[in-house]
């Protein structure tokens, strides 16, 4: 699959190859590269599902401005993939309807 090699609104390069997770799934993406670059890189085509409808949504305006790329990332649900930057070791995974926080994850976080 190709990289995206630029993005319309975020200045970043491919830094070295880093190791996360999708679903589960181990995959490789390039630190400071948007979640969704890699996740496109590595044929992932879907993000999350929508609440009611329960359709799937992906890359769309890959500027931060809607909810497509909306992602649990490291147990956070609602992560704008599509501008955040991918760091070694994250857990990235769909988000289905609106997604939610755990108790054990939020306490983990205090």
């Amino acid at each position: 699959m190709p990289l995206i090699e630029r993005h319309p609104i975020l200045d970043f390069k491919h830094d070295g190859k880093v190791e996360f997770t999708f679903d589960g799934k181990a995959m490789e993406g390039f630190e400071g590269e948007p979640i969704a670059a890699a996740l496109h890189s590595n044929g992932v085509k879907i993000y999350r599902e929508t609440p009611e409808m329960k359709r799937p949504r992906g890359f769309f305006c890959a500027i931060g401005k809607c909810s497509s790329c909306f992602m649990v990332v490291d147990g956070v649900p609602n992560v704008r993939t599509c501008v955040t930057p991918l760091r070694r070791g994250m857990a990235v995974l769909t988000q289905r309807g609106r997604g939610s926080v755990s108790i054990a994850e939020g306490e983990a976080r205090r």
